[in-house]
């Protein structure tokens, strides 16, 4: 019984986790507008995710427009979709594997060998999804990063670190955490 509440932590930070990213593919927010001019009156912040553009106008406004073509976007941003939608599919499914194995935890200890498959999969699952999340939001990061130290891009291109990037580093880490906890056993 020792065991049980490292599994509710890990099954919480893997909720938590499966959430975030869901949260992060969806939101609009990987790329922001920088305001990098000396003019502090700004009209619009220009949002750009992974789905849709986004324009605030005055804080006011809010105007989003999903992208018109699958064909038409860089490539980048087509396995970055990807990449995310399998990310959530599989903490979905690594959620619901981490549930079966807590649940049967606490109902039967004379199989501890068919409990571990379960809690073990769902480790190796929340390991696998933290990882896939890393890859398309350092990615971008590192591109927002050196575009905006580029002296060559336009002052109006420069963007900075949007909020869905954080949300995704976070979920990365929990469902890490998770991972590491499950396979712990």
């Amino acid at each position: 019984m020792a065991c049980c509440p490292l599994q509710i932590t890990g099954l919480i930070f893997g909720g938590v986790g499966m959430v975030g990213t869901l949260a992060a593919t969806i939101m609009p927010q990987w790329r922001v507008s920088a305001h990098i001019d000396s003019n502090i009156v700004v009209f619009e912040t220009v949002w750009e995710g992974l789905w849709m553009d986004c324009i605030s106008q005055l804080g006011i406004r809010l105007q989003c427009k999903f992208y018109d073509s699958v064909l038409a976007l860089p490539q980048p941003l087509e396995a970055f979709r990807a990449l995310m939608c399998i990310a959530v599919i599989l903490a979905i499914i690594s959620f619901l594997m981490a549930i079966v194995g807590v649940k049967y935890t606490h109902r039967t200890k004379e199989d501890p060998r068919g409990i571990s498959v379960f809690i073990l999969a769902a480790g190796v699952a929340f390991l696998l999804t933290g990882i896939l999340i890393l890859i398309p939001v350092s990615w971008t990061a590192g591109n927002i990063i050196r575009d905006f130290y580029d002296p060559k891009v336009p002052t109006p291109l420069k963007r900075e670190l949007g909020a869905a990037l954080f949300v995704g580093w976070v979920s990365a880490a929990l469902l890490i955490a998770a991972g590491a906890m499950y396979c712990s056993f």
